[in-house]
C-alpha cells in the first residue's frame, strides 16, 4: 500500500483564536498599549484624587475665611459701640446694622454674657441663647461649630472683653447658620468633582491615544514579518522611528544570517548526497547481473540507501528553498505536467483531475511536483488502475486529494504505516519512504498530510494542505 512517515510528536496545533502556535501563544504576557494606558491611568488618577483634595480644602478654607470675616466684622463692631450703663450692665450705643438681628429665628444672632447677669442679646435668638463650649477665657477671638439648637447648625465667633469702666470679663458672641456656608462649598465641589472627573477622562483619552499612536511602528513590524512570511518581502524595510529601527536592523541581520547558514547546510547537505549516490550506483550496477545471495542483498540495501539519500536530499533542498519566501507554483500545472509522466510509467492507470486551475500554493514548482509525483506514483503503484485528483482551496490552506481504487488502508494500519521505512505490501518494490518525503517537506513549508478513506473509489484518499497563495 502508499509508503508514509509519523508526524513529529513536538509539534502543536496552532492556536485556533490567534493562529500562532500554540507554545507561542502560551508565553504571550499581556498588551503593552493596555499597560502603558494601566500606568498612566493609575497616575493620573494618583495626581487628580491628590490634587483634588488640595484644591477643594484650599476653596473651603477660602469660603470659610471669608465667612469668618465677615462675622468677625460685626464682632468688632459689637465691641466697639458697647458701653456700661449706669446699673453696670453692658448696653449697645449703636444698634447693628444688619435687620435679620431683629427677626426671630433668622440665623444671625448674637449675645454678650457675663458678671453673673442675664445675657444680653439679638431680638433674633427670641427665647433661646447662646452657649460657650465650656467655662474659658479668650482674649483672642474664637471660632467653632456647634450644634447647640438641633435644627440649625452655627458658626460661632466669641471673644472676652473688659470695657473701660468695669471690671468684669464681658463674653461677646456672634453665630450665624452654617446654610449659606455649607451651600457654597457645596457649589464649588459640585463645579470640581465633575471638572477632575472631565480632567481624568481627556487625560485618559490623550494616554490611550499617545499608546496607540507611539506604538504604531510595532503594528508596521507586525505586518511587515507577516509580509515576510507571507512571502512578499524578505525584509522589514519599512521607514521606523529612531527608537525602533535598531531593533529591525538586528531582525534583519539574523534573517540574513540564519538564510546563509540554511544555505550552507543545504549545500553540505546536497553536495554529500550526490557524493553518495555515484558509489551506490556502482555498487548496484556491479550487483546486476550476479546471482548471488550477496547479490541481491547488494541491490536491495543499496536501493534502500539511495532512497534514503533522496529523502535527505528533498528535506535539505526544501529547507533551503523555505528562505526563499516569494515562491508560488500553480497547483493545477504542476498537477497536469506530473500525471502526464506517471501516465507514461503506468500507461494501463488511469489518471483524471479537477478542481481550482489558478490555485496558487507558497512553495517551489520542484517540491511541488515532488510531492504530487510521489502521491500519484503510490496511487498508480497500489491502486486497482484508477486514480482521481481533485484541487481546491480550503482557507488559508491548499488542499491536493489523491484518491485511489485499490484495497485502502485499514484505521489501524493507517497510524503504523505512518512510521518512516514501514511497507504494508512488500511484493513492490520501494523502501516506505515515499510518503515520509511528502510528509517531511510539506511541514517544511507549513503542511500537512492525511490518510483517510475514499468515499468514492473505496481506496486510500491521501488529503496534501500546503500554504495558499
Amino acid at each position: 500500500m502508499a509508503d508514509a512517515d509519523d508526524a513529529p510528536a513536538n509539534m502543536k496545533a496552532p492556536d485556533a483564536a490567534t493562529g500562532r502556535p500554540a507554545a507561542l501563544t502560551s508565553r504571550i504576557t499581556g498588551s503593552l498599549a493596555r499597560r502603558m494606558i494601566a500606568i498612566a491611568a493609575l497616575w493620573i488618577s494618583v495626581l487628580l484624587i491628590g490634587g483634588g483634595l488640595a484644591l477643594d480644602r484650599v476653596l473651603t478654607g477660602a469660603i470659610t475665611r471669608n465667612f469668618d470675616t465677615s462675622l468677625e466684622y460685626v464682632l468688632i463692631a459689637m465691641i466697639r459701640s458697647s458701653e456700661i450703663g449706669p446699673d453696670g450692665e453692658v448696653r449697645l450705643v449703636e444698634p447693628l446694622g444688619d435687620q435679620r438681628f431683629l427677626e426671630p429665628y433668622s440665623g444671625l444672632y448674637w449675645q454678650i454674657s457675663g458678671g453673673g447677669q442675664e445675657p444680653y442679646r439679638s431680638r433674633s435668638l427670641w427665647e433661646r441663647s447662646l452657649k460657650a463650649p465650656a467655662p474659658h477665657v479668650d482674649d483672642d477671638i474664637h471660632i467653632y461649630d456647634s450644634n447647640q439648637f438641633p435644627d440649625e447648625e452655627l458658626r460661632v465667633l466669641e471673644r472676652n472683653v473688659i470695657l473701660p469702666g468695669s471690671k468684669v470679663s464681658w463674653r461677646y458672641q456672634i453665630a450665624q447658620s452654617r446654610e449659606a456656608l455649607d451651600t457654597q462649598v457645596g457649589a464649588v465641589r459640585a463645579t470640581l468633582i465633575p471638572s477632575l472627573a472631565l480632567l481624568g477622562l481627556g487625560l485618559l483619552i490623550l494616554a490611550a491615544l499617545q499608546t496607540f499612536y507611539g506604538l504604531w511602528p510595532l503594528r508596521h513590524i507586525r505586518r511587515a514579518i507577516a509580509a515576510m512570511r507571507g512571502g512578499e518581502n524578505r525584509r522589514v524595510d519599512a521607514p521606523l522611528p529612531l527608537e525602533v529601527q535598531p531593533m529591525v536592523d538586528e531582525l534583519n541581520a539574523l534573517l540574513a544570517h540564519n538564510e546563509k547558514q540554511a544555505e550552507e547546510a543545504r549545500l553540505h547537505a546536497g553536495n554529500l548526497a550526490h557524493a553518495l549516490k555515484t558509489p551506490l550506483t556502482v555498487l548496484v550496477n556491479s550487483a546486476t547481473g550476479q546471482a548471488n545471495p550477496l547479490a541481491e542483498t547488494v541491490r536491495r540495501e543499496a536501493a534502500t540507501m539511495q532512497r534514503q539519500v533522496e529523502h535527505h536530499l528533498a528535506r535539505a533542498r526544501a529547507v533551503g528553498r523555505r528562505g526563499a519566501a516569494q515562491a508560488r507554483a500553480t497547483v493545477w500545472d504542476s498537477v497536469e505536467s506530473v500525471s502526464r509522466a506517471v501516465g507514461l510509467l503506468y500507461p494501463n492507470v488511469r489518471l483524471d483531475a479537477e478542481g481550482d486551475r489558478r490555485l496558487i500554493a507558497r512553495l517551489e514548482r520542484q517540491d511541488l511536483d515532488d510531492l504530487i509525483g510521489n502521491l500519484l506514483e503510490n496511487a498508480a503503484k497500489y491502486g486497482g488502475g484508477s486514480v482521481f485528483v481533485t484541487v481546491q482551496r480550503s482557507d488559508p490552506m491548499a488542499e491536493i486529494i489523491v484518491e485511489d481504487d485499490g484495497p485502502g488502508i485499514s484505521p489501524a494500519d493507517r497510524t503504523r504505516v505512518i512510521d518512516r521505512g514501514v511497507r504494508l505490501d512488500s511484493g513492490k518494490p520501494g523502501t516506505g519512504l515515499g510518503l515520509a518525503i511528502v510528509r517531511d517537506v510539506a511541514e517544511i513549508y507549513g503542511g500537512s498530510i492525511v490518510l483517510e478513506e475514499s468515499e468514492d473509489l473505496g481506496g486510500l484518499l491521501v488529503r496534501l494542505r500546503l500554504p495558499a497563495g
